[in-house]
């Protein structure tokens, strides 16, 4: 099998462009650059579509191989031949080649081959051959101690027979998955959380992802018993048609099928089937966690203001941190509003002494403990001294990881673990992007089920996201931190502190060319990289932009107003895609692509649970997607929930609906406007729904 055409099959591409693009990578080209600077090879795939490509590719790869080793290992047992050859090659899954070589495999000890060992192998050829008549059954018998021993051992031989014989499993397979409902009711350890799950049954082939996952993990606690439950009757007589060879001893025959199938096959299939649910389930969480990242980390920053940076809490207070417009830590203190009146009167003068002293325009406040508490402190604080400022409520997952990391010591070696977190919710509202890149994806919390995902998988998506979205913004490299350096396209951990290390004791860049002066960096870091690299104040200003210096000429034609000219030779070098590219960029040089989207939602209010009434309407962001619906946040603690089929782009037919994935429509940071329709005060629920766009809403 040809990889490549296999892949232009499944995905729908040009095989040109697929081996071009599998070519790119092999040769150690980054998906960022190859997506950016090398469209017209690959027909301008995106970044998404060439890590998926890459992926399948490896699957395909590795099923490959695995082919080559079944056939080596048969032909080694010499039992390879032309029927076995015609299944290898029609194998679609690791698991099918499985099935193909499970009859050869060595055998740990079994019942099976205790019975070969005694000698009871003669039993089974009388079982299993066509025409033998009871008397051959009977002599055969007796030529053993213990005839009754014996028959059970030749039943157990052809049981195991059975249960290796890929066509029944096969069979069994197909018709389990097709008829197959999957069962579950409380386990031994009660969990109200489960409760949706005692005594449920479900298709398997209609079985969301999420609940799936929501099963495992319920199994996992001992909450929830499951088992997979299908006709058996009907399944035993298709297999019988199948196996049973006709004979006087078919009974006998039967009873060893039915022992494989109990003893061997149903376990082993339900097994697999379970396992293949939450393979499917598990990439689609991680799918679902991808697509909710990349739009949390390419919101829109909130430039050119002050911030106030608060880390809410009880016990221990809350900790505040003053930020000037780049970030810097101007002040910090720590005040206490949840426990006297004297207290919170003290907190409310150093709050207002912070904001005098230092301009503070916003207040970005942690989502954890005691938020609410801390969101109605400056609800009443801006209202009651009728400052002119607002606040937003930040997602802080992630924040306390960074603030006890190694690099959140460095970054602030003089200050508390707690202050670092407040700094890092700060920083977040001013630039998402240049602080989440400081924390492990998987510790950023928009996705479902994360910690019951493969973590070496979730990370390398997630890992694939932060670099996408890097280098879609791009950097400049004389203000980065090496976090966020270390994502450009080429570059990496140790190159990334070599810039810095360069900018600290030489001065800033002050063109693209001067980057090769750094350490590390060679021909390949820098055409890898070069275009993600901004130099904001750079006299040259194609180096302010995603222009790459390889495409400069062509840049600098249009610059001089040449475009015939450039229209020309981008014809001749078949850069047709990048002429377009350099036009957008020269619009706008050095634009930021954030700043088309929307802004972050600022308040001067609060509002609690205990405020909502059904009926009322709301505009707000959206936080979280997940395969049930989309969490929006409508201005209190609780994000309410939209319920998959209460949002607007649910399909009406049922088998479109079933079928409907709310994250290929709506995105984190997408403004929703919602009616509350369901108010659960007793477990803090909101359920929305959403309602068409009104702008006085």
């Amino acid at each position: 099998m040809k990889i490549s055409a296999e892949l232009a099959k499944e995905l729908n591409l040009g095989e040109k462009s697929v081996q071009a693009a599998l070519d790119l990578i092999n040769d150690n080209n980054t998906i960022p650059f190859i997506a950016r600077y090398r469209k017209e090879q690959t027909g301008n795939m995106s970044d998404d579509d060439l890590r998926a490509l890459y992926a399948r590719y490896l699957a395909l790869k590795s099923l490959e191989e695995k082919k080559e080793e079944v056939e080596r290992k048969l032909k080694d047992l010499e039992v390879y031949n032309e029927d076995l050859a015609k299944a290898i090659e029609e194998a679609k899954t690791l698991t099918d080649l499985e099935d193909i070589y499970r009859p050869y495999r060595p055998k740990r000890r079994t019942r099976a081959t205790i019975a070969k060992e005694k000698g009871y192998g003669p039993v089974y050829e009388i079982l299993v051959k066509e025409g033998a008549t009871e008397a051959d059954l009977k002599n055969c018998l007796e030529d053993f101690e213990d005839p009754e021993e014996a028959l059970q051992g030749g039943q157990d031989i052809l049981a195991e027979a059975y249960s290796d014989h890929a066509k029944i499993r096969a069979l069994v397979k197909k018709f389990v998955r097709l008829t197959g409902q999957i069962a579950s009711q409380e386990g031994k350890e009660s969990n109200d959380t489960y409760a949706m799950y005692y005594d449920r049954e479900e298709p398997l082939k209609r079985i969301q992802n999420h609940r799936v996952l929501a099963l495992n993990r319920g199994e996992k606690e001992e909450a929830l018993k499951v088992k997979i439950n299908f006709p058996k009757d009907l399944l035993e007589g298709q297999v019988a048609m199948m196996a049973l060879v006709d004979n006087q001893v078919k009974d006998k025959q039967e009873e060893a099928l039915k022992d494989g199938l109990d003893r061997l096959v149903y376990p082993s299939i339900e097994r697999e089937i379970r396992n293949d649910l939450t393979e499917r389930a598990q990439k689609d969480a991680i799918d679902v966690f991808a697509k909710n990242l990349k739009p949390l980390l390419l919101m829109r920053p909130l430039k050119n203001n002050r911030v106030l940076a608060m880390d809410p809490g009880y016990r221990t207070g809350c900790k505040v941190a003053a930020l000037d417009e780049y970030g810097k830590v101007l002040d910090h203190t720590v005040i206490y509003i949840t426990k006297s009146d004297r207290e919170k009167e003290a907190g409310e003068k150093e709050i207002l002494r912070l904001i005098k002293k230092y301009g503070l325009q916003v207040a970005s406040i942690g989502n954890g403990t005691a938020s609410r508490e801390t969101e109605q402190f400056m609800s009443d604080l801006i209202q009651d001294n009728h400052l002119d400022m607002t606040y937003a409520i930040t997602n802080e997952a992630g924040a306390s990881i960074y603030s006890a990391s190694k690099l959140g010591a460095e970054e602030f070696p003089d200050l508390d673990v707690t202050v670092r977190g407040a700094i890092s919710i700060g920083r977040r509202l001013q630039d998402p992007l240049a602080e989440l890149v400081k924390i492990e994806p998987r510790h950023i919390g928009v996705g479902q089920y994360q910690h019951d995902l493969p973590k070496q998988e979730l990370e390398g998506t997630l890992q694939g996201v932060v670099q996408d979205s890097v280098n879609r913004v791009g950097v400049d490299p004389n203000t980065a931190s090496v976090p966020l350096l270390s994502y450009v396209a080429g570059i990496g951990p140790k190159l990334a502190k070599e810039i810095v290390k360069y900018r600290e004791e030489k001065g800033p860049f002050h063109s693209r060319k001067e980057l090769k002066e750094v350490k590390g960096m060679g021909p390949a870091s820098f055409q890898q990289s070069a275009g993600f690299l901004r130099i904001v104040d750079a006299e040259n200003i194609l180096d302010q932009t995603a222009v790459h210096p390889e495409s400069y000429p062509l840049a600098q034609l249009l610059l001089e107003g040449k475009e015939d000219q450039a229209k020309e030779m981008a014809r001749q070098a078949d850069m047709t895609y990048t002429l377009e590219d350099i036009k957008e960029e020269l619009k706008a040089p050095g634009r930021d692509p954030r700043d088309q989207l929307d802004q972050v939602s600022l308040r001067k209010g609060a509002m609690g649970l205990d405020d909502l009434e059904l009926g009322m309407q709301f505009q707000g962001p959206i936080r979280n997607v997940v395969n049930f619906g989309a969490f929006v946040d409508i201005g209190i603690k609780e994000d309410g929930l939209v319920h998959r089929s209460k949002l607007l782009a649910a399909p009406k037919d049922r088998r479109a609906y079933q079928a409907f994935d709310p994250s290929k429509a709506y995105k984190v940071g997408m403004t929703l406007s919602v009616e509350v329709v369901e108010i659960d005060k007793e477990r803090g629920r909101v359920g929305l729904k959403e309602i068409p766009s009104d702008p006085e809403c």
